[in-house]
């Protein structure tokens, strides 16, 4: 016993990053059986055999965790950050093993898919814990951030193109691409009806591409990363801080966690709200209905537009559902007011709640931090509230006489003017088909559509923010201000240049994609391939139906404005071209005639 405890001991005092490596390329063999299984093989007999391998490979790899925890603590003699990932999967791997043979109150998680489950966390696990990507390199932050949306895209195309995704005939090459990119990019636009055409496999891969793209992939993984490796190096430290633009390097851990955290919260609650929003009779069993409030809340908050109701909001047994619709609304309105500002609003309310207990509790004097509530935060609010508040009020009053008709009550008449007012500006869900609505609301949502969301927040468009500095700037300029004031602060010449650029950008994007389509589809009409066009660049995702119809070039074009869309046209010019440097002297200054 004492040579193997020796034994024990020196391989994870001196091999420790040996046994990482083995465990990673033994569980990225496990993921890939499991892939095949459970997306690509179809007949029956096969499948039966793939399925005791995959089993097989789930107790060797619940094998291998266990001793390489204990091991590990024993070797210590205590437990340290980097265990409790290990703790946490070995755990796992425990209580699904005892309901695949015993039963009971955990019999719920002996069905495969929870075994599924275990293999993919453990692969990301190691694939989190390994240093392979960011200790051996460094990449321009912008250009990682621009080459992970691609590299999730194409892992995401090559699972959609599995046989068994699809319930009917498998996916086409461009097909698959198109559906990973409006996944990845959060927008929505689909050639398919994922609600029929998809199995649940499918929907699966599809609802981790909106979450895992909503978030960004270099967030999710230098969130796993640090949570299964127990720390970071100093330079993933640096690159985080510039992909989240945390200045301070001692914050950059507690942002990443703050952001997955209240995602996974508002996700949380918003899958509450939705589950007991939903009629029982809709689904056969519990674990899909379940997994429909699941799938809606995550679509929800990331502004995806994404479901798996047949016809979309429209379908009759929706349309109607008003606390269903609430639901939803609430979590692509949170999502789209960005993490920083959501943050916010929990460290105001935390200093008020400390403060009250300072007062009345403790009876002592409460020190109050200046500026709790910052001015981004406060700006970003007011433009949401400005957006939210007229967008509601103008659809309610254009489509008062159309299509709110069918909706029987005042407070039906204004939910759906507030769910399809919101929805426009990012997330992509309609309760209204687009096509029997009037020409000056679909004028509407179309600017609805472009103005967008909030900045740091998982909705499209060119911001709220940005729009707003615009016509500030305008005003300013008419009576003959030099400067841009609001709650007592001049705003920077620099968000002013920044706000004209992205505004000019966009409008070149769209005209340009919307010029190319004409050309690859000339039979389409003009005003569905604009709102196409438009849809694509700002994530909405709405369109008037044409999607499916449109040529495999179309589709290239939309998929590449799409992804310009999400990444920022501006991201991508400052990612590419390379910074002039700083030149020691100033060129007289002129004034341009307009």
């Amino acid at each position: 016993m004492d040579s193997i405890f020796s034994f024990l001991r020196f391989i994870f005092r001196y091999h420790n990053k040996a046994v990482d490596q083995v465990l990673f390329y033994v569980s990225l063999v496990c993921a890939i059986t499991m892939v095949l299984h459970v997306g690509y093989i179809t007949d029956a007999a096969l499948a039966d055999i793939t399925k005791e391998i995959v089993v097989f490979m789930y107790y060797g790899l619940f094998l291998f965790e266990a001793i390489r925890t204990v091991s590990s603590i024993l070797v210590t003699r205590k437990i340290n950050v980097s265990h409790y990932s290990g703790v946490v999967i070995t755990a796992y791997f425990l209580v699904v093993t005892l309901s695949r043979h015993s039963g009971g109150l955990i019999s719920t998680f002996a069905k495969d898919e929870w075994l599924y489950m275990g293999i993919a966390i453990m692969f990301l696990s190691e694939l989190s814990r390994s240093s392979l990507f960011f200790d051996n390199f460094y990449f321009n932050p912008t250009i990682l951030f621009v080459v992970s949306f691609l590299g999730l895209i194409i892992l995401g195309a090559v699972l959609l193109m599995l046989p068994r995704t699809t319930t009917e005939a498998p996916l086409s090459f461009i097909d698959a691409f198109f559906m990973a990119t409006s996944a990845v990019c959060i927008t929505g636009l689909s050639v398919t009806d994922i609600s029929t055409n998809f199995s649940l496999f499918g929907q699966a891969v599809v609802m981790a591409l909106i979450q895992v793209g909503g978030l960004g992939i270099m967030t999710f993984t230098g969130f796993f990363g640090y949570f299964f490796s127990g720390g970071f190096s100093f330079k993933n430290q640096l690159m985080f801080g510039e992909i989240l633009g945390e200045n301070k390097l001692n914050s950059v851990i507690s942002t990443l966690i703050t952001i997955i955290l209240i995602t996974f919260l508002f996700e949380f609650i918003g899958g509450l709200l939705i589950f007991f929003s939903l009629d029982p009779k809709l689904f056969d069993s519990l674990g899909e209905r379940v997994f429909f409030a699941a799938f809606h809340a995550i679509s929800g908050f990331c502004n995806s537009g994404f479901t798996i109701i047949k016809e979309g909001v429209n379908n009759q047994d929706y349309r109607f559902n008003y606390n269903f619709q609430l639901a939803v609304s609430s979590m692509f309105i949170i999502g789209s007011l960005g993490f920083g500002t959501i943050f916010n609003f929990y460290t105001l309310i935390k200093t008020r709640i400390d403060a009250l207990i300072c007062k009345y509790i403790l009876q002592r004097n409460y020190k109050h931090k200046p500026q709790v509530f910052s001015f981004n935060s406060r700006f970003i609010v007011l433009c949401n509230l400005v957006v939210i508040v007229l967008g509601t009020v103008s659809y309610f009053l254009l489509e008062k006489s159309h299509s709110l008709i069918d909706d029987k009550t005042i407070y039906g008449d204004w939910v759906t003017s507030l769910f399809m007012a919101n929805s426009a500006r990012s997330a992509g869900f309609n309760s209204v088909d687009l096509n029997f609505i009037n020409i000056p609301t679909l004028i509407m949502i179309v600017t609805l559509m472009w103005i967008g969301v909030s900045p740091g927040s998982t909705g499209g468009g060119v911001k709220v923010t940005t729009v707003a500095i615009a016509l500030m700037n305008i005003v300013a300029l008419a009576r003959g201000k030099e400067s841009i004031e609001i709650f007592k602060r001049k705003i920077a010449s620099e968000s002013v240049n920044k706000s004209f650029a992205i505004i000019l950008l966009s409008i070149l994007t769209i005209m340009l994609s919307f010029v190319l389509l004409n050309f690859s589809d000339p039979n389409q009409q003009m005003v569905p391939l604009l709102f196409e066009t438009i849809s694509a660049y700002t994530t909405c995702g709405l369109s008037l139906g044409i999607t499916a119809s449109l040529s495999a070039t179309s589709k290239i074009i939309l998929m590449l404005t799409m992804f310009v869309g999400r990444v920022g046209m501006l991201t991508l010019l400052v990612a590419f071209i390379k910074n002039t440097k700083n030149k020691s002297y100033i060129y007289p200054t002129e004034k341009i005639l307009f």
